[in-house]
């Protein structure tokens, strides 16, 4: 990992599909890198979360984001834009993981800031290497800020 300190990568999982959160959990799980992994259900959860906000006044800012985009009560976009407007939010990386292929949706998130975007694959064993190669991409490679 590309991280001074040596302190696991913290990472944030706003997604509302339970199957889809376990399959990430546990493709993040088998790899066996060091990091701390929190899931909320819907936008206003993360934007919470990001913010401190009620029950979350005591959670660590991630080092990467994992965001769905058809999110319930504010989505994916939605808080994609905030997060790229607050200041102290912008400089965390955002992965759009999310089902949808559509080309407005993913010219919109590059638009917003996303620092990359991709389709939830079909298959459990699919699934699960994709979520292996986000994860080794980001740990492995790629520097970021603390």
């Amino acid at each position: 990992m590309n991280r001074s300190g040596g302190r696991p990568l913290r990472i944030l999982l706003v997604e509302d599909n339970r199957a889809d959160a376990r399959l990430i959990v546990e493709g993040m799980l088998e790899t066996k890198a060091r990091m701390t992994l929190n899931v909320v259900g819907d936008g206003e959860a993360a934007m919470g979360y990001l913010r401190k906000q009620g029950d979350y006044g005591d959670a660590d800012l991630p080092d990467i984001i994992l965001l769905d985009l058809n999110l319930p009560r504010k989505d994916g976009r939605e808080v994609l834009a905030e997060i790229m407007a607050d200041e102290n939010l912008r400089r965390i990386p955002v992965v759009v993981l999310t089902t949808s292929k559509a080309e407005e949706d993913v010219t919109r998130c590059y638009e917003l800031g996303a620092n990359c975007y991709i389709t939830k694959p079909v298959g459990l064993d699919r699934f699960i290497d994709v979520v292996k190669s986000i994860e080794g991409f980001w740990l492995d490679v790629v520097t970021l800020p603390e």
